[in-house]
């Protein structure tokens, strides 16, 4: 059975089922919130895929390597604006080193502070926190240093925090 996936041979298509819902996600995250879009993305990661211009090597998770291929089909022409970030509610309730509290921040809050955040903060914190990769995979994932990843993550919360603090 042909499952047009000869360029890739260590990626079944179960295996892609497997992580179509995250990736889907990760592709909503990236196109704003527009599911068509996504879906658009999505599409071009699957043909890139099996047209074998993404290719799998194993050095990363498949999660890993799939997340990559769908970041980069989105940023062929796609810009985001995000205004719905419901996770980043999990995210502001971490303790706080003066552990005090978020104040009780709304999802509209948190979204519009969001938003403030450079693209690059934005990223790390929608990997780390949202789709709970390590800081290892998501240095792979946008293709970056675990330095620079640890910085913006670093930056992020701070700036994060100071903003829903004022």
């Amino acid at each position: 059975m042909d499952d047009g996936l000869e360029h890739n041979p260590l990626v079944s298509r179960r295996a892609l089922a497997q992580q179509h819902e995250a990736a889907f996600g990760w592709a909503l995250s990236l196109t704003g919130y527009n599911a068509a879009t996504a879906a658009d993305v999505m599409q071009q990661s699957y043909l890139a895929i099996v047209e074998g211009s993404a290719r799998f090597d194993a050095r990363s998770s498949l999660k890993t390597w799939l997340f990559g291929v769908v970041r980069n089909c989105a940023r062929r022409g796609q810009r985001r604006d995000r205004t719905e970030l419901k996770w980043v509610s999990r995210f502001a309730a971490e303790p706080r080193d003066d552990s005090t509290s978020n104040g009780g921040a709304s999802d509209t809050q948190l979204a519009n502070v969001l938003t403030t955040l450079p693209r690059r903060q934005r990223d790390v914190l929608e990997l780390v926190v949202y789709s709970e990769f390590t800081l290892e995979e998501t240095a792979a994932v946008l293709g970056i240093s675990l330095g620079s990843v640890r910085t913006h993550y670093h930056r992020a919360k701070q700036a994060l925090r100071a903003r829903l603090e004022s």
